[in-house]
């Protein structure tokens, strides 16, 4: 297939590109610095820098939405939310308007979503994908990205929502942000700790992209989890024992609201998610344990 992928240089999208260049897909990938992306996502996929590139007679059979402005990075000023709600709903509602747009549509659109959809006030309801959406900012902001990416089915386009949760991979993300503290011996819980993490190792949620980009019958919101979540103390305590560390201190929760202020809920607050739809069509995970996943991408 020809498929054009936003986020392709990310932690997600450089290792999507490497799974799809190897099934012989065609690659472009939207980035605002094209000048990486052979260099990140393959010396043979081609770069635009803006979507106005994509002009109604050019053909794409498949989009992949990734875009979005890391969320924890930064405070959140009421300038920060403007730009993490352009980079997501702002870019969405162009690619859309570009899927409209174009003479032969794409069949499909697999768009980013996260586990945040779900807020933070449910935190012992195990959540599938018919759960409400939360009211929170993050929960909103998860909610309003969804429905942007809903209007193409107006074009008779199927689209999946990948309500991703924390990923897990060799290459950074959560793991990258907590394997030094933690090889340090300075491991730490989270506030109670009660707090649940919806996890995925990466190898899965890459397969799980691939299943929803070839399988026409799936369409809709999609958990994009492993079906074992965990608490923030077992987290830290599975990761310490990966390490053969100890974790026994703890960020008291008041230390990281004062520090960290509204985006502390994203530590603090957690969602209890199962991937119930891919599950029922029969998808399997390599990695539905912590502990196995953990061992895989520490000692590779």
């Amino acid at each position: 297939m020809r498929i054009l992928i936003t986020g392709g240089t990310g932690l997600i999208g450089c290792q999507l590109c490497k799974a799809l260049l190897a099934e012989g897909h065609q690659l472009t990938v939207f980035s605002r610095h094209p000048e990486t992306v052979a260099a990140k996502c393959g010396a043979s996929v081609q770069a635009m820098a803006t979507l106005g590139e994509w002009e109604p007679e050019r053909v794409f059979d498949a989009v992949i939405n990734l875009a979005g402005e890391p969320i924890v990075d930064a405070y959140w000023s009421a300038g920060r939310k403007r730009i993490l709600r352009d980079s997501r709903i702002a870019l969405t509602e162009e690619l859309v308007q570009r899927v409209a747009a174009a003479k032969q549509k794409p069949g499909v659109l697999l768009s980013g979503s996260a586990v945040g959809y779900y807020g933070g006030s449910q935190p012992d309801l195990e959540l599938d994908e018919t759960a409400a959406a939360g009211s929170d900012f993050s929960a909103t902001l998860c909610k309003d990205w969804e429905a942007a990416a809903l209007d193409a089915e107006n074009s008779g386009v199927r689209v999946c929502l990948l309500r991703t949760g924390l990923i897990l991979s060799e290459r950074g993300g959560l793991l990258g942000r907590m394997l030094l503290p933690f090889k340090l011996g300075l491991g730490a819980r989270l506030g109670s700790g009660k707090q649940w993490m919806s996890w995925i190792h990466i190898t899965d949620y890459v397969a799980m992209v691939l299943r929803l980009l070839g399988d026409e019958s799936m369409r809709g919101p999609f958990n994009m989890t492993a079906p074992g979540p965990v608490s923030n103390a077992e987290f830290t305590q599975a990761l310490a024992r990966a390490l053969h560390r100890p974790a026994c201190f703890v960020a008291p929760g008041l230390f990281l609201k004062l520090v960290m202020g509204e985006r502390a809920t994203l530590l603090l607050d957690g969602q209890r998610v199962l991937p119930t739809r891919l599950a029922a069509a029969g998808g399997q995970f390599k990695y539905p344990e912590l502990d196995k996943a953990l061992d895989d991408l520490l000692n590779r």
